[in-house]
């Protein structure tokens, strides 16, 4: 079943126009997250993974990763509350 988080990057909270892990939830579209980084589907593939990579992307200063996409305008805080619990 399909929840608000599903549509959302598991790592960043960034919501892209596509769901990173198509709509069913489970089929990651390996493209990359403009905000954080992360390949879907790669490094996004485990709770411990996402917060291993979350923790570096953070550590780093949680800054936009693509610099040619345009942001969406959330401060980093709001936009991690996004995140599903299983992924926090």
């Amino acid at each position: 079943m399909r929840n608000d988080t599903d549509g959302c990057c598991r790592v960043c909270g960034y919501a892209p126009a596509d769901p990173p892990w198509g709509v069913d939830g489970s089929t990651p579209s390996f493209e990359i997250c403009p905000c954080c980084g992360v390949e879907f589907g790669y490094e996004d593939a485990t709770p411990g993974g996402v917060r291993r990579y979350r923790e570096l992307w953070l550590s780093t200063g949680g800054r936009w990763s693509d610099d040619s996409a345009p942001g969406d305008g959330l401060a980093t805080a709001v936009r991690l509350q996004r995140v599903a619990d299983e992924f926090r």
